[in-house]
């Protein structure tokens, strides 16, 4: 076992958290505290939650920090949970004490990159603060995490990702850490329609915007078949069902132009072309009463054989005066309004036409 000890200064702050700083060698740092970089286990569960390092990045870093007049006054950011002790000096100041054992009992929750660069270097003498903080579980390190770099230039994506996992966050992350919970089930639901197809910072191979699929769940809940499904008790486990459900009818009817394709190569693939197609679900799950692919299938087929879509070739004809090539629609919001729009108003007069000829 090794101790570290320290003269920190203590801000006095939330009640039940210890919160110092103090100054350290960058090698020193790196043996009591870990980064811990996001993955997922072959169970796909989610592991760590820091990025993974950006070499060019850390490149830049360490060719400024090699200059002699280097100065580096921003502080890394370490979260403890258990290992350390404190002890009272008066005025503000304290002594800490880091144990380290088999585990480190720190985590970098800011700071990764600067940490990398300096391990690369020969500056025996050179130091970084400490910002620390001290952690009652694993749970509550995450959260802050996440608050701590929601503001910052972090990846979106890494974000959602985390957001299933974490507890206590504030009102604004309920309902995208919802989305999130279910895309990433969708996204790894082996055999299911979705399973390892949307992009995710854990799945970059994944093509699908894990945007545009949040949208499409939130969407849902805010007026569709999620909110009705709140007042089961197995409501997440409905969202995931019928999202699954409906793409695999996708899947059946527009093959062609999903397998294989990406957002470049196919609307149907893309940010506006999912959220659309969400409108299109909800439509059939209300006025067709469509819960399994087999229901969806008949509804999507009426868009695909009266040349309602033009995915990866031709023209959509949205309007008398708005003629599109097929890849002329874009992931903004008018876009997406406009082409969920004309597929909505197109299946409404099909089914119509289908339930006069019966």
């Amino acid at each position: 076992m090794t101790t570290f000890k320290y003269k920190a200064l203590r801000a006095q702050q939330a009640p039940d958290h210890d919160i110092f700083c103090f100054a350290a060698h960058p090698h020193d740092v790196l043996k009591f505290s870990e980064i811990e970089r996001v993955g997922r286990d072959e169970s796909g569960t989610l592991k760590g939650f820091q990025r993974h390092q950006v070499a060019s990045h850390i490149k830049e870093i360490r060719d400024y920090l090699g200059r002699e007049d280097a100065l580096l006054p921003n502080a890394v950011i370490i979260a403890f949970i258990g290992g350390v002790k404190i002890r009272e000096l008066g005025d503000g100041l304290i002594e800490v004490s880091i144990k380290v054992d088999a585990d480190k009992p720190g985590f970098v929750v800011d700071g990764q990159q600067r940490l990398s660069a300096l391990t690369g270097l020969d500056k025996p003498e050179f130091q970084v603060f400490v910002s620390a903080l001290v952690c009652k579980d694993y749970n509550e390190l995450r959260q802050q995490f996440v608050l701590i770099n929601n503001t910052r230039p972090l990846p979106k994506t890494l974000i959602y990702e985390l957001l299933p996992q974490v507890e206590g966050l504030p009102e604004r992350f309920t309902n995208r850490k919802f989305s999130a919970r279910v895309v990433e089930r969708l996204n790894h639901l082996r055999g299911g329609a979705l399973f390892h197809d949307i992009r995710q910072h854990t799945n970059p191979g994944g093509v699908l915007s894990d945007a545009a699929m949040q949208r499409l769940v939130m969407n849902s809940t805010a007026q569709g078949a999620i909110r009705d499904f709140i007042r089961y008790e197995d409501y997440e486990e409905r969202s995931v069902k019928l999202i699954n459900e409906f793409f695999e009818a996708v899947k059946t009817v527009f093959s062609s132009e999903w397998v294989g394709m990406s957002p470049r190569t196919s609307r149907i693939r893309h940010g506006a072309g999912l959220v659309a197609l969400g409108f299109v679900m909800e439509h059939l799950y209300t006025h067709a009463n469509a819960t399994s692919s087999e229901d969806f299938i008949p509804g999507l087929k009426l868009l695909r054989d009266n040349g309602h879509t033009a995915w990866t070739s031709g023209q959509w004809y949205l309007s008398d005066d708005d003629i599109r090539p097929w890849n002329g629609i874009q992931n903004t919001p008018t876009d997406i309004d406009i082409l969920a729009n004309h597929l909505v108003r197109r299946l409404k007069r099909e089914l119509r036409h289908v339930r006069r000829v019966a």
